[in-house]
């Protein structure tokens, strides 16, 4: 079973599924932003199933940055161009709560401009931590509709002391 198969409609097939996570021309189906950060979270929650990092491959393919140039997507300018330094970020400490989380609760959301607060308890005791998720529309192009994660951020001090990438 899927982890967003909750998020499903008859009209909108579910996002994930075990067997193949994507239709036809690799670009899954459009969601509603409201439906659409749950289900990042989600992705990230069962980061492992059904492989490793699946989760972080999820979030790597709604990412709203261009690939051919450094990004602000988690705070400070990163090459997030290669699937390889993304998922670094999220293996940092400062991202690692996200996999694998027992819980998370939304705690604020502007809509009219598609932010979540988001607060995530993570597996290892006393491991918490509040994120902000951004979410944009892509107009135009192939990706018409679609919302992807334009930026999520660690409300603390989160590269503090740097980051080896």
């Amino acid at each position: 079973m899927s982890f967003c198969s909750s998020l499903s409609t008859p009209r909108s097939p579910s996002l994930l599924s075990k067997s193949k996570p994507f239709k036809g021309d690799n670009k899954p189906a459009a969601f509603s932003v409201v439906k659409r950060k749950p289900c990042s979270t989600s992705s990230l929650k069962y980061n492992d199933q059904p492989h490793p990092d699946y989760g972080m491959e999820v979030m790597f393919k709604f990412a709203g940055f261009d690939p051919f140039e450094r990004s602000t997507y988690f705070g400070p300018f990163f090459d997030l161009g290669k699937f390889e330094g993304f998922r670094r970020i999220f293996h940092h400490s400062t991202y690692r709560v996200l996999l694998g989380h027992r819980e998370s609760k939304i705690l604020s959301s502007l809509l009219n401009q598609f932010k979540q607060r988001v607060w995530i308890r993570g597996n290892r005791p006393e491991e918490e931590e509040i994120f902000q998720f951004t979410m944009v529309q892509r107009v135009g192009g192939s990706w018409d509709g679609y919302w992807l994660t334009e930026s999520l951020l660690n409300d603390g001090d989160a590269f503090v002391g740097g980051l080896a990438y």
